[in-house]
């Protein structure tokens, strides 16, 4: 085992460290929550890892998210984590999709070759979509409830999701899991009610104001059709680290 996970080794073994180099797992949405599970399963050793995310770095993701940097800005995702990846480890496989996950993108994909699924996706539909496809494959999956507007890292659990309370998306994901036959499904959730942005209006407009003078701000189609939640940088990342540490003990 390389020299790099030698303080890892001394806490899981040799075996351990076996499984994570020879697992496969596919991240769903790399942004705050998924970019730092992202970083962690790779610096904890694991082999190949599929990164699922269609959108490009902007400059509202410099708050919260690992592979954002004024440098970084413009660029695709998954190609900016790829290669800060591959800094990290260069023996680590990264299999690129630069596509966004919904039912009519789901058949790109494979679910039976992975080892485990992180689904930290902001879309109903594609969450829902990637529970039902991990179930028909047989494939062990966490899923990442609402993270956006909340300031207590404290407060996150991992729990069935039918055990779930407060959260709305848990609320919505109970209810629609339920209709699809669905028992059961791990997640990383917070019971800590979600805030209301300050001056939300404000800053949907500062946004726009940065779009008209060449800057992205906003990032995807997709999250201009709603309103932008607040976030910040110790949220996020304490969620996907928790869904991190999920899949390791699962791996080993």
């Amino acid at each position: 085992m390389s020299d790099q996970f030698s303080r890892t080794e001394l806490l899981f073994g040799r075996e351990a460290m076996e499984k994570l180099s020879n697992a496969r797992v596919a991240v769903f949405g790399i942004g705050g929550v998924g970019g730092h599970a992202l970083e962690a399963l790779v610096r904890s050793g694991v082999g190949t890892i599929d990164i699922i995310d269609d959108d490009k770095v902007c400059l509202s993701n410099l708050n919260r998210q690992l592979i954002a940097t004024h440098k970084t800005i413009g660029q695709y995702k998954v190609d900016v984590a790829e290669e800060r990846m591959k800094d990290i480890n260069p023996d680590v496989i990264i299999n690129k999709h630069r596509t966004f996950f919904l039912p009519e993108t789901a058949g790109q994909f494979d679910f039976a070759q992975y080892d485990y699924i992180v689904d930290a996706i902001d879309t109903v539909t594609g969450k829902l979509e990637l529970a039902v496809r991990a179930k028909q494959a047989g494939v062990p999956i966490i899923s990442s409830m609402g993270a956006g507007n909340k300031m207590d890292p404290t407060a996150f659990e991992v729990a069935d999701i039918y055990e779930t309370s407060v959260c709305p998306l848990a609320k919505v994901m109970r209810r629609e899991l339920k209709k699809r036959g669905i028992d059961k499904l791990k997640v990383v959730y917070s019971r800590e009610p979600a805030r209301t942005p300050i001056e939300a209006e404000n800053v949907e407009e500062t946004e726009e104001e940065n779009g008209k003078n060449g800057i992205q701000a906003s990032c995807g189609e997709h999250v201009k059709r709603r309103q932008i939640p607040g976030s910040n940088a110790f949220v996020p990342s304490v969620a996907g680290l928790i869904i991190a540490g999920e899949v390791i003990k699962g791996l080993i």
